[in-house]
């Protein structure tokens, strides 16, 4: 089927956030027309869920550079020859897995990526979903009040919070790191604004944000905590259960994420690319 013959089909995935989109041929690139459609339908939900995409790697980054300008991943190193899609493996004999704590990507580095897309290779027979929340609708449910004094503060991001980088540890292991960095930090505004759409959204997540700028550890833990609950509630989420050829592409400035990890014994491998954004505002 022509790309011009294609006609979108978007399937809300939950009542806050996430779509699944049919009526898509991935067996070429789509033209201009379908892509500009698919990125309305992804700014409006922050994470669109495509199905049965038999993409090579290098079809996969060609693809995924439609939308934006892949970038490699700091702390592990990609595949050979494509070094911007990083692999996401969980051996059946490891316990760990890669990520997983609820998280927007990489929120340690001063552009923190715009968007990631996921694409499943192999899949366990159940288990090794993704869960995604929306932090639009988490801020817009926020007090007067509350909004008004996250609207002032900044957060402290790193690379280093435990919960977060003992997920990379085996990784790293395996394909090494793309720098030597021990710690990168980078200082956000709790509430940032999307340079797309105008919305604004709580940028603070479990796996990465270590206090408010200005404040102790201790004195920002127990808002940070309210918070990364908040974000999370079930009313805010939607869950993406993967197959074969499953494609993920999830708007880093709106959502967070976060891979279930209940498939020990099995073999879960993904290929994910991140695109370049810009500075939180």
């Amino acid at each position: 089927m022509s790309t011009t013959a294609q006609r979108l089909i978007v399937t809300r995935a939950s009542g806050s956030c996430g779509a699944e989109v049919s009526g898509l041929d991935l067996g070429s690139l789509p033209d201009d027309r379908i892509i500009a459609e698919l990125r309305a339908a992804w700014l409006e939900h922050g994470v669109l869920f495509l199905r049965d995409a038999t993409l090579p790697p290098r079809d996969f980054l060609a693809f995924a550079g439609r939308f934006g300008t892949p970038v490699e991943y700091p702390f592990v190193r990609g595949l050979d020859g494509l070094p911007q899609i990083t692999p996401v493996i969980k051996e059946p004999e490891e316990r760990i897995n890669f990520g997983g704590v609820w998280h927007s990507d990489t929120a340690y580095l001063e552009r923190p990526p715009m968007a990631t897309m996921l694409i499943a290779r192999e899949v366990p027979p159940s288990g090794g979903d993704t869960l995604f929340a929306d932090c639009r609708a988490a801020y817009d449910a926020l007090s007067d009040g509350l909004r008004a004094t996250l609207d002032g503060l900044r957060a402290i991001n790193s690379s280093k919070k435990a919960d977060a980088s003992k997920t990379r540890e085996d990784r790293q292991k395996e394909r090494g790191a793309v720098t030597n960095a021990e710690v990168l930090e980078a200082a956000h505004p709790v509430v940032r604004t999307h340079p797309e759409t105008g919305r604004r959204s709580l940028y603070v997540n479990l796996g990465h944000t270590t206090r408010f700028e200005g404040w102790t550890e201790a004195e920002s833990k127990p808002l940070l905590d309210f918070l990364f609950a908040h974000i999370t509630k079930p009313e805010f989420t939607c869950r993406l259960r993967w197959a074969p050829g499953s494609i993920a592409l999830w708007d880093n400035r709106a959502v967070q994420h976060y891979p279930v990890n209940d498939y020990h014994g099995h073999r879960r491998e993904m290929h994910r690319i991140t695109l370049q954004g810009d500075v939180p505002r």
